[in-house]
C-alpha cells in the first residue's frame, strides 16, 4: 500500500550532491539529537529567492519538457506530496501555516516520512518547521541562509526532542527511536543535501519567471 503512494519517478536533470559536500556533525544531550549540516554554497541563489521559494512551493512549474508540482521538481526521486492543511493568517505558507509533507527517503518505502508540520518562522534570513506534540517539539527543522561571495551560504540543523518535561520524560526517545531512528536519520540526511542543492539548479530561473507574478 505504502509502495502505491510512490509517484513515478522525475527525469533528474543535474547531478545529484553527494553527502560529502557538505559539512555534517551530530550532538546528543539529555536524549536530544542534532544534527548541523553545512551546505555548500548555493550558486546564483539569493535569501530572497530561498524565502520566495518556501512561501511558493505549492504549484507548478515547467520541467523536462512537461508541467510538474514544484515539489515534486525539488526531489526529481523521493519526494510524494506537499500539502497545506491550513494557511497562515495571510493566506499560503507562512508563519502558523500547517503543512503535511510526505516523502520517501532514498525511494524506499520502508523510509517514509508522512509528517504534519507548523511554519514557526519564515523571511530571509531562514525557515523554521516544527512538530509540537503537547506543546513539547518533537522535530524542529532550522533552515538559516544568508548571502556569502561564493553563493548563499546554506546551514541546517534537524533537532529532535527538546529540554522540556515532556520531552526528557518520553518524547524525546520517541524522536530519535520511532521518529527518526538511527538510519533514517542517515538517510533524511543525504536526502536533504540532496533537495537543498537541487535548488541552484533552478530556483533562480523559476524564481525570475514567477516571481513577479505571485506576491
Amino acid at each position: 500500500m505504502i509502495g502505491q503512494r510512490l509517484p513515478p519517478a522525475r527525469p533528474v536533470l543535474w547531478p545529484l550532491r553527494p553527502a560529502e559536500s557538505a559539512k555534517v556533525s551530530r550532538t546528543a544531550h539529555d536524549g536530544q539529537v542534532v544534527v548541523s549540516i553545512e551546505h555548500a554554497p548555493l550558486r546564483g541563489v539569493t535569501p530572497d529567492m530561498l524565502a520566495w521559494w518556501y512561501a511558493h512551493v505549492p504549484g507548478t512549474m515547467a520541467y523536462a519538457g512537461d508541467v510538474y508540482p514544484r515539489y515534486l521538481v525539488w526531489h526529481p526521486l523521493d519526494h510524494i506530496s506537499y500539502q497545506v492543511i491550513r494557511p497562515a493568517a495571510g493566506g499560503g505558507v507562512g508563519p502558523g501555516a500547517q503543512l503535511h509533507i510526505t516523502e520517501a527517503l532514498g525511494r524506499d518505502p520502508g523510509r517514509l516520512i508522512d509528517i504534519r508540520v507548523r511554519v514557526e518562522e519564515l523571511g530571509a534570513a531562514g525557515a523554521i518547521i516544527a512538530k509540537r506534540v503537547a506543546g513539547t517539539h518533537l522535530v524542529r527543522l532550522e533552515n538559516e541562509f544568508a548571502a556569502a561571495p561564493e553563493g548563499v551560504r546554506y546551514v541546517t540543523r534537524m533537532r529532535l526532542g527538546d529540554d522540556s518535561p515532556l520531552g526528557r520524560l518520553a518524547l524525546n526517545r520517541v524522536a530519535t527511536t520511532r521518529a527518526f531512528p538511527p538510519a533514517k536519520l542517515q538517510a533524511w540526511t543525504r536526502h536533504h543535501i540532496e533537495e537543498i542543492g537541487n535548488l541552484e539548479h533552478f530556483l533562480p530561473a523559476l524564481y525570475a519567471e514567477r516571481a513577479p507574478h505571485e506576491s
